[in-house]
């Protein structure tokens, strides 16, 4: 039996691809986070701020080692312009203000030391608005103004303000002119001394006897232990008060050509003078503000476009924290002071 014969080929059936399956418990891929520029933008907002703020900082710091510094350093001073003009014919203001003491008195002749090594200085204002203080640190100032005078040649006009009696009035007459507000309280010219007694203090309150050994009669004169007797006020008045009051009176002559000695101690009795009444006494040379001191000094000095300054001290975070710091103590320098007379160059009203 014929059979047909079929010529088709069979193709042997190709081996498939491999197919891998994930191992069970495997999760399924995740598809590619999507970019979050939200949170980018706020961490560098983050970043920025804080760079920025260390930079803040460390300004700050470098701020406050040079205030520390400048506070070191006594004769450093800003200049404050009052009124703007040429650089090269300078008018400098120097400030005396409040009771004169020992510390005023230095901070006055920082001043002047600095005016002094200023080549473009060419005459000084010293605004006063004092009501007077010790003796010695009144008579400092009076005589580092002169000083300057002598030494510079440059012309210096006292510019009254307010109260400048007594130790104001004093160092006032150091300058060439003077020139006062139509309100100024001036005058005051004399000598002022006191101390407490604190024996019935002492003896009847707290029943403490002092003992006092001296090598004379005179030593402990005045004594805050007992009150003192005729001959021991005599004594103050004589050794104290009298040549302070004659040195003061002289020293007026001195300064006010227009008054004779005899003229001078008519007034120094201790009175208080308005701006006209002190004109009119001739204890002062003109009734005015401080663009009228400014003029009459350029006028002095030659000069016609002033650039006018005034010293400051610049701010000082040591000196702020250290007198927020202070405390009174009293210990044993505390209660001599306390009970030491005191003579003085003051105008008691202020």
């Amino acid at each position: 039996m014929d059979f047909e014969q079929d010529n088709t080929r069979i193709e042997p059936p190709q081996p498939s691809e491999p197919v891998s399956y994930p191992p069970q418990g495997t999760p399924p891929a995740d598809k590619p986070p999507k970019k979050r520029t939200g949170w980018k933008i706020f961490w560098g907002i983050v970043t920025a701020l804080s760079i920025l703020a260390n930079v803040v900082l460390f300004i700050m710091l470098v701020g406050v080692v040079m205030m520390f510094f400048a506070a070191g350093q006594k004769d450093i001073f800003t200049e404050e312009v009052i009124q703007p003009g040429q650089r090269t014919t300078k008018i400098a203001v120097i400030k005396l203000q409040g009771v004169i003491d020992d510390e005023q008195s230095q901070e006055v002749y920082r001043q002047l030391k600095r005016a002094r090594k200023d080549q473009h200085v060419k005459g000084l204002i010293i605004r006063v608005d004092s009501p007077g203080g010790t003796i010695s640190a009144s008579d400092q100032i009076h005589n580092e103004i002169l000083k300057y005078r002598r030494q510079t040649d440059k012309p210096v006009v006292a510019f009254m303000q307010g109260v400048a009696a007594s130790g104001g009035y004093y160092t006032s007459v150091a300058c060439e002119k003077i020139i006062a507000e139509p309100t100024v309280i001036t005058g005051s010219i004399g000598v002022m001394g006191g101390y407490f007694v604190l024996q019935e203090l002492l003896e009847d309150k707290l029943g403490i006897q002092p003992v006092i050994v001296k090598s004379g009669l005179k030593k402990d004169w005045p004594t805050p232990f007992q009150p003192p007797t005729d001959e021991q006020r005599q004594y103050l008045q004589d050794k104290l008060i009298n040549p302070a009051y004659e040195r003061f009176i002289q020293l007026v002559a001195d300064g006010r050509p227009s008054l004779a000695l005899a003229d001078v101690r008519n007034l120094a009795d201790g009175s208080i003078y308005g701006a006209q009444e002190a004109l009119d006494e001739k204890l002062i040379d003109e009734i005015g503000y401080l663009d009228d001191a400014i003029e009459t000094l350029s006028l002095m000095a030659g000069i016609e476009e002033p650039h006018v300054v005034e010293y400051r001290r610049p701010f000082s975070l040591a000196n702020l924290l250290s007198s927020r710091g202070e405390a009174i103590k009293l210990d044993r320098a505390a209660l001599y002071e306390f009970t030491t007379p005191r003579v003085l160059y003051l105008w008691n009203g202020y």
